[in-house]
């Protein structure tokens, strides 16, 4: 965003990730003209980006003085990238950087071998977590490219524990939890936002094909980059299901676009014969919920489409669970692909 004057001040802008500033800020109108990126989103944007073009170091570590804590430069400010990747000292205490983070991760957590005893699970997730939310800063320094230390594939492998043991710990929680007990903060939003989308996989399956169905470390990489990501992980079986009628003469865009067709309309016709649903008003609800982006599970909506079932005795609550339950599977399997 570019900004003048009358924008500078008056709204919040949670979304908003960078500032180009080119003008002579001071004090309180600095401050505020700052705090327009600075509202934080998620724990992706914990923080907004400032590109200034003018030399503002010095009238912000005053205004922050003048409206906040002397000392709170560090806290306000985002520290050196060497800061980051190597660590740094603050009040006597020692802040691995990411470097250190990641050596203590391959001596301590070395791929292949697995993690043994819940305390062990813990510490594995609080040493990735604190990795994530490096690596989410780092991002924006451009010395971080390259440095990334793990290669792609074992980054893959290490989130697929992470997931793993995500899928684990929140059974017998509600929903998507990020923080499953006191002690255990999952950093799930920083995990889709460096996981791959369905374009890379086909891109992937295409160069399979292209090698007349021969390469077969092309699958592997394909299993590893869907095991790392917690939206495809649900689709896996689809696309494995796929990979197995891909040949030299597959035209892999059109053939997947006809595969989803064909098996969304096979699962949703066994779910509506199973459960003997009412057809109609079933692919009706299911169409608004794709087009929504969310299963609606509260209300009257799934009442709608139930056949007569008995209230009394029970069975009419645990016959409605087992078709939300159902109907959730086949809905987070083809979400984002149609």
């Amino acid at each position: 965003m570019i900004v003048v004057n009358m924008f500078l001040t008056g709204f919040d802008a949670t979304t908003l990730n960078t500032l180009w500033v080119d003008k002579n800020l001071r004090q309180h109108g600095l401050i505020q003209a700052f705090s327009r990126t600075n509202r934080i989103l998620n724990s992706v944007k914990t923080y907004g980006n400032i590109v200034c073009f003018r030399d503002l170091k010095e009238e912000t570590d005053k205004a922050i003085a003048l409206f906040g804590n002397k000392d709170a430069g560090g806290i306000v400010l985002l520290k050196t990238f060497d800061e980051y990747y190597k660590g740094y000292d603050e009040k006597g205490e020692h802040k691995p950087g990411y470097a250190e983070l990641i050596a203590t991760l391959t001596t301590q957590y070395p791929l292949g071998q697995p993690i043994l005893g819940e305390e062990a699970e813990k510490d594995f997730i609080r040493l990735y977590g604190a990795i994530l939310r490096l690596r989410n800063i780092l991002t924006s320094f451009d010395d971080f490219e390259g440095n990334e230390i793990l290669s792609e594939r074992d980054f893959q492998d290490y989130q697929s524990i992470y997931i793993d043991l995500y899928q684990e710990y929140r059974k017998g929680t509600d929903g998507d939890k990020e923080t499953i007990n006191d002690d255990i903060v999952f950093e799930i939003e920083l995990v889709k936002q460096i996981e791959v989308n369905i374009d890379y996989i086909l891109m992937l399956v295409a160069k399979y094909q292209q090698s007349n169905c021969k390469d077969k470390t092309i699958l592997t990489t394909i299993d590893k980059a869907i095991n790392s990501s917690i939206e495809l992980r649900s689709k896996k079986e689809l696309i494995e299901r796929f990979i197995e009628q891909v040949n030299v003469s597959t035209k892999v865009d059109e053939d997947w676009r006809k595969f989803l067709h064909e098996r969304k309309e096979a699962d949703i016709s066994a779910i509506i014969e199973e459960e003997k649903l009412k057809p109609e008003e079933t692919r009706r609800f299911i169409d608004n919920a794709f087009r929504d982006g969310i299963l609606k599970t509260t209300g009257t909506a799934i009442d709608k489409i139930m056949p007569p079932v008995s209230r009394f005795g029970g069975g009419r609550a645990a016959k409605k669970q087992g078709i939300i339950e159902k109907l959730m599977i086949f809905f987070e399997k083809y979400l984002g692909l149609i």
